[in-house]
């Protein structure tokens, strides 16, 4: 990446997020490459324009998102439905970019965020030179969260 991100800047976002959001910790796994969501997984992305171009994603496994959901609605994890799981894996997506957002190159601004139940399973990939990825581990299911990389006009 041309843009000066480790994966300290996004284990910190994603720390922030579950911990202070939803007082939930998840702990990083040492290989993001071993990182394995059946079919039904629940992706959140936000795409980022400016100087800095990319998308950041977040997969979890349904159980993960199914919980977080129930955290963010203070209600029972029987009553989360899709649409709300869907609603979350958004807000989710959309707080840890903004998070890694802060560490970009300016300007950059964020879309949207978007979701989707996953039809395929998922398996990490090894780091490229315009990705990075960081797994983590939770009791309830497993969290990639991955930055890519389109375009830096900034070297920082």
């Amino acid at each position: 990446m041309r843009a000066r991100l480790d994966e300290e800047c996004v284990i910190k976002a994603n720390s922030q997020f579950w911990e202070q959001m939803l007082a939930m910790t998840l702990d990083q796994t040492l290989v993001a490459e071993e990182f394995c969501v059946a079919a039904g997984h629940i992706r959140g992305s936000v795409d980022l324009s400016g100087e800095w171009k990319g998308r950041i994603e977040v997969r979890m496994a349904s159980g993960l998102a199914y919980q977080a959901t129930a955290a963010m609605m203070m209600q029972p994890i029987d009553t989360v439905g899709e649409a709300d799981a869907l609603d979350a894996a958004r807000e989710i997506a959309n707080m840890i970019a903004g998070t890694i957002k802060s560490s970009l190159p300016r300007p950059c601004s964020m879309a949207v965020p978007e979701s989707v139940v996953e039809s395929e399973g998922f398996r990490g990939q090894p780091r490229t030179e315009d990705s990075l990825a960081v797994a983590f581990r939770h009791a309830a299911g497993d969290l990639m969260v991955r930055v890519w990389e389109q375009e830096c006009r900034q070297e920082q």
